[in-house]
């Protein structure tokens, strides 16, 4: 594990060299695994997808989200294209040449839309796990959620409904959002109008549990999309990559799959 300067600020990074036979023509692209907001770290995506990906024959890179995990923690500086300016300079200082495959669960997969949109010749592909792009209604339900991290009540409701280790989290949540600009800069955007989401041409998929409150995302994507799969895993809410991370991993490692040859190249236009 390192830490790497990029876009200014210190991001602690762990990449996980192929342990297996690499693709036969040689070609096999990075994985580039990006987690969700608040407690969250790259220890989600370690400890559940990165071990079968390495072991395909295939550079695994995660890392920590600026004020997450062991990355620097500043105590402004949150908008979402800080986060995707973070990626492309993470990126460049790895020397990372060709197009990546984009990997990302709730927060980190609009992260990884947002990059997709920004820098589509550097995205060979993109999976969004209980995630949606960066539109209004997203940034309305984000405000309300980093609003209330920490208020009482909706600690006492979230205690009720999903037990007091969840409500424990919120209340984590709450602090480290209300010691930066978390609350105020990442509902902010930049938000995606649907022209642009349209214009991401690379192949995407999306991965919903059937009990999220995002299920619907998936046909709706797919509309919009040219190039969208939507894959609802039963019996699963938000937490779909822990609750069933074989499922996902099995789902992940067939995409690469299919998509390891794909044209270098996603116009926008």
């Amino acid at each position: 594990m390192a830490h790497i300067p990029a876009n200014g600020i210190r991001l602690h990074v762990q990449r996980v060299a192929p342990t297996g036979s690499p693709r036969s023509d040689g070609r096999h692209r990075a994985v580039v695994f990006i987690h969700g907001l608040g407690t969250d770290s790259l220890a989600s995506f370690y400890f559940t997808l990165a071990p079968a990906v390495s072991a395909a024959g295939i550079d695994v890179i995660a890392y920590d989200l600026r004020g997450h995990g062991r990355s620097e923690r500043l105590p402004t500086g949150y908008r979402l294209s800080d986060f995707v300016a973070d990626l492309s300079g993470l990126l460049d200082a790895l020397q990372v040449g060709g197009p990546v495959h984009l990997v990302g669960n709730s927060f980190g997969g609009t992260v990884a839309f947002s990059y997709a949109a920004e820098y589509p010749e550097r995205v060979a592909s993109l999976v969004m796990i209980e995630s949606e792009p960066a539109t209004e209604v997203w940034s309305r339900k984000l405000a309300n959620l980093l609003g209330s991290a920490d208020d009482p009540e909706a600690l006492s409701w979230i205690t009720e409904h999903y037990g007091a280790p969840t409500a424990e989290w919120a209340l984590a949540v709450g602090r480290r959002v209300h010691t930066t600009t978390m609350a105020r800069d990442i509902p902010s955007g930049p938000l995606l109008s649907q022209d642009k989401i349209r214009s991401v041409g690379c192949p995407v998929m999306v991965i919903f549990g059937s009990e999220s409150h995002l299920v619907d995302q998936g046909e709706v994507l797919a509309s919009l999309l040219p190039r969208c799969r939507a894959v609802i895993v039963p019996g699963h809410e938000h937490s779909v990559l822990m609750g069933a991370p074989g499922t996902v991993r099995d789902l992940l490692l067939a995409w690469i799959a299919e998509h390891h040859t794909t044209t270098t190249t996603h116009l926008s236009h």
